[in-house]
């Protein structure tokens, strides 16, 4: 008898520890996923259990459907930290569940600082494993004013946006329905509003154009389109002057003074004389480097092409550009002016010269 109580008890210390060192480790890596590899025997004991007791903390959602919201993790913050912003950001149920987690997977070791996008719909388990890439999922993508189509398309390579340059470019020649107001048969070029876009990773080319000509029917009010009216343009005759206005104001100030001086043309049945719109017949060239050769020599003001302003009366049959909100606006409201003509300062400013007869404007030639 003494003999099968030893055996008993035997057995009994087998089963007690198996139970911590081999059953409870076991079924935590079974449910949630194997231990970190730098834990010691007795952590990965202590968090094993402790994933056990929170159970389906760990891998039910906080909620069903939640909206994407930005978590921000800062450089050296603590893990502590992290699971208790995540709850009371309302991400998670519980951050002790969080930070036993992170503990016990080794995942605490590699969280990233950053900016992230969560959901309240994810567990404790999928939020811990986003925290390891700080790739945010929408990137900002950024339009220059003055900017041409190829140009954009030029820093798509650099965006973070799986689109590429010549698929940019052929989807640009079909604009959204959205820009009804883009007469058949014309491109995109001149409503690609300058601004910086917040735009998922993984757009399609199609929702890029969307969203940005969403972003440019939003910013053309109603006012702008009275004052484009005021002046006898279309919103598409508006654009094309602005994408000038652009183009030929290096400061800001003058740009309603350089739309006065076009408006000014247009009614007296003048030649707009515009350097930028010959820069845009021209295009790309290759020994400058540049879609806006600079400078012109006396040839290219001859070039044969509708956009030549110097040829060719009136407005050209489409914008040479991307122009900003200001260059909008000032042409929709320019100021007031007597004037016919400008040219640029001797002084490398920036700055122009205005006058009212073509002999003021010899006049004001730099020597």
């Amino acid at each position: 008898m003494r003999r099968y109580h030893i055996l008993s008890l035997i057995i009994l210390g087998g089963l007690a520890l198996y139970f911590p060192f081999g059953y409870i480790p076991a079924r935590a890596s079974l449910l949630y996923g194997p231990p970190g590899a730098s834990l010691s025997i007795s952590e990965r004991i202590e968090y094993s259990s402790k994933l056990l007791v929170h159970g389906n903390k760990l891998t039910t959602p906080l909620s069903e459907s939640g909206l994407h919201q930005r978590f921000r993790i800062e450089p050296g913050e603590s893990v502590l930290s992290i699971s208790n912003r995540l709850m009371v950001s309302g991400l998670i149920v519980n951050d002790q569940a969080m930070y036993d987690y992170l503990v016990y997977s080794g995942l605490d070791r590699s969280l990233q600082a950053g900016e992230f996008l969560l959901r309240s719909s994810m567990s404790i388990i999928d939020i811990a494993h986003e925290l390891q890439d700080s790739t945010p999922q929408d990137l900002t993508f950024v339009i220059l004013p003055g900017w041409r189509m190829e140009e954009i398309a030029a820093s798509l390579p650099t965006s973070g946006l799986e689109i590429t340059p010549e698929e940019f470019l052929e989807a640009a020649n079909r604009p959204p329905a959205v820009l009804d107001f883009i007469p058949g048969g014309a491109t995109m070029e001149g409503f690609f509003l300058p601004n910086t876009y917040i735009l998922p990773r993984d757009s399609s080319v199609e929702q890029v154009l969307e969203r940005i000509g969403r972003g440019f029917t939003q910013h053309l009010t109603e006012d702008l389109r009275q004052g484009f009216n005021a002046r006898n343009l279309t919103v598409y005759q508006g654009v094309i002057l602005a994408s000038i206005v652009e183009r030929e104001a290096v400061r800001l100030e003058e740009q309603s003074q350089i739309a006065s001086v076009f408006i000014n043309r247009l009614s007296a049945g003048m030649s707009l004389g515009s350097d930028p719109t010959v820069q845009g017949a021209i295009g790309y060239d290759p020994g400058q480097g540049t879609w806006w050769k600079n400078p012109l020599e006396a040839r290219d003001l001859k070039i044969d092409s509708p956009y030549n302003t110097y040829v060719v009366l009136g407005l050209p049959p489409g914008p040479i550009a991307n122009p900003g909100l200001d260059a909008l606006r000032s042409v929709a409201y320019p100021l007031e002016s007597p004037f016919y003509y400008f040219r640029a300062k001797c002084d490398n400013s920036g700055y122009h010269v205005f006058s009212v007869t073509l002999e003021e404007h010899l006049a004001n030639a730099c020597p």
